[in-house]
């Protein structure tokens, strides 16, 4: 019962950052805290956070769901991050390395919108990778500074936390 309530914390903290900062076009710190979640947590449980956070993030926003053919990739997207972090790079632990995987993933996040958009919608390819490039390298830079300046300190203050949490509850 105490994992639930931690997976709902976590996903809760993901949507309402993503909400607060979705006034800014590709800004947001979801890259930051799923890397932070995959790192504490596991894969398992970061997963299931995913899940959570694209299913509430679709129905819950104010600003209406994403084109619903771009559902599967947005949680194909977010769920690079712990398949990742839990198999290829499962043994980046530095800050500056995880900084650098988060400047990637801003770029792939973008790409994997790409078939949808060009099989489906039929949007010429290049009109769609050189007009969403802007937008890739503003997540690409807010993901490397992000996790460079920040994840430090939130994963020491998080494990605290768990830990704290962790001997109240057993």
């Amino acid at each position: 019962m105490k994992e639930i309530a931690l997976i709902a914390l976590f996903s809760a903290v993901l949507f309402v950052q993503q909400l607060a900062l979705s006034m800014i076009p590709n800004f947001s710190f979801t890259t930051l805290l799923l890397i932070i979640y995959t790192k504490l947590l596991g894969f398992r449980k970061t997963s299931l956070i995913v899940t959570v956070h694209v299913l509430v993030y679709n129905i819950l926003s104010p600003f209406g769901p994403v084109i619903p053919l771009h559902i599967p990739s947005m949680f194909l997207a977010w769920m690079l991050v712990p398949i990742l972090l839990s198999t290829i790079f499962k043994s980046w632990e530095h800050v500056h390395q995880l900084a650098i995987f988060g400047f990637f993933f801003g770029f792939l996040y973008g790409w994997i919108f790409i078939p949808v958009s060009v099989f489906v919608l039929g949007t010429p390819f290049l009109t769609y990778f050189f007009m969403d490039l802007p937008f890739e390298f503003v997540m690409a830079v807010t993901n490397f500074l992000g996790v460079l300046w920040l994840y430090e300190p939130i994963m020491k203050i998080l494990k605290g936390q768990l830990r704290k949490f962790r001997q109240a509850t057993q």
